[in-house]
């Protein structure tokens, strides 16, 4: 694995594992108030209870930052991991009232902390189009 794929697949892997650790065990207030948020960029989410979300999001983000993290896991699946994971955020960002200017895509002063996520939706592009990196592949600037 090149190290430029390495280091963008542990710096999110490691954020999203400890942030999905981190949401093991989430009350059922808090996973009330996530799930409402996580409902309008999907809004299948919001037929879970709060105890179902709760698991959902904490493994979901364990299973996508280990995917990031684990080196047998081949780059191409850990960007799709990530890019459903993103993807899903940005999707929430977009259509969440109050989140963005009138343009539908600036964000405002509280939309901005959700906006930094389609940092991660370009990682998981970046990953999706990484070369491979074994024996005989190019890189790009090869090519």
């Amino acid at each position: 694995m090149a190290l430029s794929t390495a280091i963008l697949r542990a710096v999110p892997g490691a954020f999203i594992l400890n942030s999905g650790i981190s949401k093991l065990g989430m009350d059922a207030g808090t996973a009330e108030a996530l799930r409402g948020m996580a409902a309008q960029g999907v809004p299948v989410l919001g037929k879970l209870t709060p105890e179902q979300f709760a698991k959902f999001i904490s493994y979901g983000e364990i299973a996508v930052g280990a995917s990031l993290l684990l080196p047998f896991v081949p780059t191409k699946v850990a960007g799709l991991a990530l890019a459903g994971f993103s993807g899903s955020l940005v999707s929430m960002y977009l259509r969440t009232p109050g989140m963005t200017e009138s343009d539908g895509v600036r964000p405002t002063q509280q939309g901005t902390a959700v906006a930094k996520d389609s940092w991660l939706l370009a990682i998981a592009a970046a990953l999706l189009v990484a070369q491979g990196g074994g024996k005989g592949a190019k890189s790009a600037v090869e090519a």
